[in-house]
């Protein structure tokens, strides 16, 4: 299921933004993108995902600003070893004599303070895990927003299938006399290179073929299956996995019901009905 999220914040010295995309996935998976400092903060990151959602694949970055000036001081020795070599320098070499400025300049002579009392590293993580927490509600109720939506259109597909089944149990109903015509059919055709076969053997024939061609028992396990999906639909929570389960078992039936058809109708319902099972497949991989 799909969704985006972006907190902001603001708070002892830093800024910060959280930006969390998800999009349709069989299992759970997370790629982060952290800030230097913030690293340590990974295990709680997952731990808090996996409390939430149960299927996705999520991608997740925080960018950090400081919002204080930055303390900076000079690197006095890296200073003297520079001073020392241009006056050493000063007699081999006609220039100008360095400007301060210029010395200020050069690479590694002032230096950024980066560090800070651990508290306040703490507190920096801490606030920044809680705008965490904030991020994945917003993104639970974005994904809940197009859940509703898609409820609709599985309710439709639901519906669907359900009449499908229906009219494959009226076609069920002319299996028989499809079955007597199509072995009557057959003996015709092969009367002349079995003439005389015992009327006894036509009936055991018939009956082997009607048995073989009973649908009954696929018809039951679809409405099963079809109500198992009706029940999980209205539960809400973490189904995706089980819809996709009986996904697969529906699809199975289908097979079995036009596999056994001796009639054309019944075929045409029985694959009506896989190509609707396929379509409402495609729309479980959005649920969790």
């Amino acid at each position: 299921m799909t969704g985006f999220a972006r907190v902001e914040g603001d708070e002892f010295g830093i800024s910060w933004v959280w930006e969390i995309k998800s999009v349709n996935g069989k299992s759970l998976d997370l790629r982060l993108r952290l800030t230097s400092g913030f690293d340590l903060l990974e295990p709680q990151l997952r731990a808090l995902l996996t409390q939430r959602f149960r299927r996705g694949n999520f991608s997740a970055a925080l960018t950090v600003t400081r919002t204080e000036p930055a303390v900076v001081r000079v690197n006095r020795a890296t200073l003297a070893q520079l001073v020392a070599l241009m006056n050493e320098l000063a007699g081999e070499i006609e220039a100008a004599p360095p400007r301060i400025d210029g010395l200020l300049a050069l690479r590694g002579v002032v230096e950024t303070v980066e560090d800070e009392p651990d508290a306040v590293l703490q507190e920096r993580r801490n606030v920044v895990l809680e705008s965490w927490a904030r991020a994945l509600d917003e993104l639970a109720s974005a994904r809940a927003q197009e859940g509703a939506r898609l409820a609709t259109v599985l309710a439709g597909q639901l519906a669907e299938m359900t009449a499908l089944v229906k009219a494959a149990a009226a076609c069920a109903a002319a299996q028989p006399a499809a079955i007597r015509d199509r072995l009557q059919a057959m003996l015709a055709n092969i009367a002349d290179l079995v003439p005389g076969m015992p009327e006894e053997r036509v009936a055991q024939e018939m009956a082997l073929l009607i048995t073989r061609s009973d649908i009954r028992e696929e018809l039951e396990r679809l409405r099963a299956h079809l109500e198992q999906v009706a029940d999980l639909l209205r539960q809400g929570e973490g189904v995706g996995r089980r819809l996709d389960f009986l996904c697969q078992e529906l699809n199975r039936e289908a097979n079995t019901l036009c596999s056994k058809s001796a009639d054309i109708e019944l075929t045409r319902v029985g694959l009506s009905l896989k190509a609707a099972v396929e379509q409402f497949r495609e729309q479980v991989q959005n649920i969790e």
